[in-house]
């Protein structure tokens, strides 16, 4: 009977390192920027992301978006408007159960920014205040901008349904180069975010919904761990 009952629970712990993971596409949107769309009139913004599972762990992964930024400072309005594509890949650090495909993830990606500013307006300085800010209504747009960065990201994605994803992630941005209009800086960059004086780091958050298409099925390569519990 006890040599039975053995014979089964080994068999079963068997089985259940011999399964078979899921492989394929998964597509989706980040949900924070129509939410920030709706609340805040200085924002606009649309991203696509998506994702591909290469290997065990090592996921390729892109995201491409549209952004209209504007920024209003005390001395200095603008308005930045283009596009943004983001190349990488995510390494999945969590050791999910049989049929599970949760992440705890993080990843790296190239960000790569086409765009346009505007300066709205700007003020101009004088050593009295006594008539108050001189305030100049430019309206001057330079196309032809652009950006690039790399960008270290951490996050969580957890299947809610079968195929369905909710993921949460942040991400920390170091410019690399980028083509500023002649008379001022970049205030504002679409896929970037806000930049600051004195430094090329920037930060981000998403939160996204997805869903993944399923193309074919590889065997489960089991962790070392996994076969200690078999005694394989």
């Amino acid at each position: 009977m006890m040599l039975a009952s053995a014979v089964a629970l080994s068999q079963q712990a068997s089985d259940t390192i011999n399964y078979k993971d899921k492989y394929g596409l998964r597509i989706g949107v980040d949900l924070s920027k129509p939410v920030r769309s709706l609340l805040d009139d200085q924002y606009r913004g649309l991203e696509l992301l998506g994702d591909y599972r290469v290997t065990e762990n090592f996921y390729a992964a892109a995201e491409l978006g549209n952004e209209k930024l504007t920024y209003d400072g005390d001395n200095i309005s603008t308005f930045s408007t283009g596009s943004y594509i983001k190349l990488g890949a995510d390494y999945n650090a969590y050791e999910n159960w049989q049929d599970m495909q949760n992440m705890i993830f993080v990843g790296m990606r190239y960000g790569f920014s086409t765009f346009s500013q505007t300066l709205n307006s700007y003020a101009i300085y004088t050593s009295s205040n006594y008539y108050g800010d001189h305030i100049v209504e430019a309206n001057e747009q330079t196309k032809g901008l652009n950006a690039s960065w790399v960008e270290l990201m951490g996050g969580i994605k957890v299947e809610v349904l079968n195929n369905l994803f909710l993921s949460l992630n942040v991400q920390l941005k170091r410019r690399i180069s980028e083509k500023a209009p002649e008379e001022y800086d970049n205030l504002t960059i679409p896929g970037f975010g806000r930049t600051y004086d004195q430094s090329n780091f920037g930060a981000g958050y998403g939160y996204s919904i997805s869903y993944m298409i399923p193309l074919y099925k590889k065997a489960h390569q089991a962790s070392e761990k996994e076969q200690d519990e078999t005694g394989n």
